[in-house]
């Protein structure tokens, strides 16, 4: 039976097989001018070649057409089939020179359609490469930047709807990572919920679609919690965000609760936000059970299924926000969780003129001076047979600035500093308590006080008596 079957199997494949192979990819910029001019020839020739794989081949016949016919028509075109061709080829290194082509093509045809096809495709490269969000973000940062580029320089070509829709998925990846980081941070507890709440609130500012913002705050809000009652102001804010901005949050309720523990004001529902929110949830679909279980796991890819279908994108640059716990010298002008300048400035490295003279150093041998023979008798010398001064029996000691002695001290401080930092870190505790939320904590009012009379037992009586008790 087995051997039956295998022609059939090879049968029913081989046709299969054949058939794939003669399948061609077509080109997406063909010319349908009908001439038989040379370099019309060339041109559809090297079209043929990419439609079939023959990408080599097809920039030889564009490269020659271009030298040859200079002054052709189809220049533009043949630039910009090259440039397609690295596209199609794939792999980092056809990626790279495939950018490289449209960002030619861009700066010697700007006024021309393909400009705005070109600024596309090199953001949907961008996107191709991108990875998960708990690993580098360089391509997703890459994707974000051109594609904002379409929508600035061209935003009314055909390709502004698909590049708004990269750039919402990528900043989905990106904001992803952010709060990944956040998270780790939330985790650590102790300082670390500085930076949490640094990120969280950075992360919804700068990307209020992102699907997981609710969640975000309530994180923030917990985090600010955890820091001291001075930060009741930036932890009801983030709850009243959540109120506002995302109401139909699984954290509605959570938030409005805290809230009225904390005697705050609770805000109405945003009905822009409400529709936008009942849009997304209507038309995310959800992958299915094979992807998530089997696919996703060993896929690099990052997954943008819950990314957002509608609403404006941030065209902002990213900036990186300054937790509250940096001190306020160290701050600068800047506020809290907005962007800082940080000035370097170079240390003056003149030892010349700031070191000390090692010559006036009492420590050291000095050397005869040969302009001076008086300095140089024997008489002044010691042990020789004219001193009047006795040898000294000690060894000399080391200079206060030797370089001996500076590396020592030097080390026993790097000693001791090592082993201050180890031993605190030893007694820190393991497990941060945790600060109980507004809604779970207990009253603190102290205990009104007793109005018996009757004084305590141990203490004198109030006759004035040897302080004997009573019985």
């Amino acid at each position: 039976m087995t051997g039956n079957r295998i022609p059939q199997l090879l049968c029913g494949v081989v046709p299969v097989l054949l058939l794939a192979s003669g399948c061609t990819h077509k080109y997406e910029n063909p010319i349908t001018k009908d001439t038989q001019q040379p370099d019309k020839v060339l041109f559809d020739t090297s079209i043929d070649d990419i439609e079939h794989g023959r990408y080599e081949r097809a920039r030889l016949t564009l490269q020659t057409m271009m030298n040859t016919y200079d002054t052709s028509e189809y220049l533009a075109k043949a630039k910009l089939a090259v440039a397609d061709s690295w596209k199609r080829e794939g792999g980092a290194h056809g990626m790279a020179e495939a950018e490289a082509q449209y960002k030619d093509f861009i700066l010697f045809y700007p006024n021309m359609e393909e400009s705005a096809e070109a600024q596309y495709k090199i953001c949907e490269m961008q996107f191709q490469q991108m990875d998960k969000p708990d690993r580098d973000n360089v391509h997703a940062r890459m994707a974000d930047a051109e594609c904002k580029d379409v929508l600035q320089k061209w935003p009314n070509s055909q390709y502004a709807t698909q590049a708004a829709e990269l750039l919402r998925k990528a900043q989905e990846v990106i904001a992803g990572g952010e709060k990944a980081a956040a998270d780790f941070y939330h985790k650590k507890g102790g300082s670390g919920f500085y930076s949490a709440a640094n990120r969280y609130d950075n992360l919804v500012r700068q990307y209020p679609l992102y699907s997981q913002a609710d969640e975000a705050l309530w994180m923030a809000a917990d985090s600010y919690n955890q820091m001291g009652d001075k930060f009741d102001n930036q932890q009801a804010d983030d709850y009243a965000r959540i109120v506002r901005d995302y109401p139909l949050s699984l954290h509605v309720e959570d938030a409005k609760k805290q809230l009225r523990a904390m005697g705050r004001a609770v805000p109405d529902a945003d009905p822009v936000a409400e529709a936008r929110m009942k849009f997304e949830l209507e038309n995310r679909k959800r992958p299915g059970f094979l992807s998530r279980s089997i696919i996703s796991p060993f896929s690099d890819r990052p997954s943008t299924w819950a990314a957002a279908k509608s609403g404006n994108a941030q065209v902002d640059a990213f900036k990186p926000g300054m937790p509250m716990d940096v001190p306020e010298a160290a701050r600068g002008t800047a506020a809290a969780g907005t962007e800082s300048t940080v000035t370097i400035s170079t240390p003056s490295r003149d030892i010349l003129n700031n070191a000390p003279d090692a010559r006036t150093n009492t420590g050291s041998p000095s050397k005869p001076d040969s302009g001076n023979p008086a300095a140089n008798k024997t008489e002044d010398k010691p042990g020789s047979p004219n001193s009047t001064t006795t040898p000294a029996t000690a060894t000399p000691a080391t200079p206060e600035g030797a370089p001996e002695s500076i590396i020592a001290v030097t080390a026993a401080n790097a000693n001791a500093k090592m082993a201050a930092a180890k031993k605190a870190k030893q007694q820190k505790a393991l497990t941060p308590k945790r600060r109980p939320k507004p809604s779970d904590r207990k009253s603190t009012a102290p205990a009104p006080a007793s109005t018996s009379s009757t004084p305590p037992a141990g203490k004198p009586g109030g006759n004035g008596g040897g302080g004997v008790p009573q019985l």
